[in-house]
């Protein structure tokens, strides 16, 4: 999508908030929750700063490691789809990427909405059978010798990566962590990177 196409796109949300304002079907107020919640509250920003603080505070790593919903709930981050989250961390011998072979179960308030392509039949079969290639085609070339690791996420578990930290970021501040991790990372698809 160009950024013609996304401002195109944004111009006709717009248009249609304000429309369907004018005929009295939708609140402003409660669409203005809905936004506030999926900008602020719910979504790969939360997934981020979960991440870049165990990237700065080894203790907190342990904790989420050792229990996911525990160390994320710490940063105030929970509720509905993130009931169990496990958190597995990406090395620079093993690499994690999640999927639901089921439907699309996925923790929603660290990694908000998943992304249409998570609930696309042909990547929740495809990445099972044969996840080098898949990642490949989404742009990560992993070398032969990194063990991948498909981890299936369920009603009852919902999977997160931790990714690899990439070099030359040992002296970032966790504000400055932040920005450089994406939603694709925290579900393993990609890797960070400066």
């Amino acid at each position: 999508m160009t950024s013609q196409d996304q401002l195109t796109a944004a111009q006709r949300t717009e248009a249609l908030e304000q429309l369907l304002t004018e005929r009295g079907l939708v609140d402003p107020k409660v669409m203005d929750g809905f936004i506030e919640t999926y900008e602020t509250k719910v979504g790969p920003l939360n997934g981020a700063k979960v991440v870049a603080r165990a990237w700065v505070d080894p203790e907190y790593k342990q904790r989420l490691l050792q229990d996911g919903t525990a160390a994320i709930k710490e940063l105030g981050f929970g509720g509905p789809q993130g009931e169990h989250i496990v958190v597995v961390e990406n090395t620079p011998t093993v690499h994690n990427v999640t999927v639901c072979t089921l439907c699309s179960c996925y923790p929603w308030p660290v990694l908000g909405l998943p992304p249409s392509w998570y609930k696309d039949p042909a990547y929740r079969a495809r990445i099972v059978r044969e996840p080098r290639t898949v990642l490949a085609e989404m742009g990560l070339e992993l070398d032969d010798d990194v063990e991948i690791i498909v981890r299936d996420s369920s009603s009852e578990v919902r999977w997160m990566v931790l990714p690899e930290r990439p070099a030359g970021t040992e002296d970032f501040t966790e504000e400055e962590l932040i920005p450089l991790i994406t939603r694709d990372a925290l579900v393993g698809v990609a890797k960070v990177t400066l």
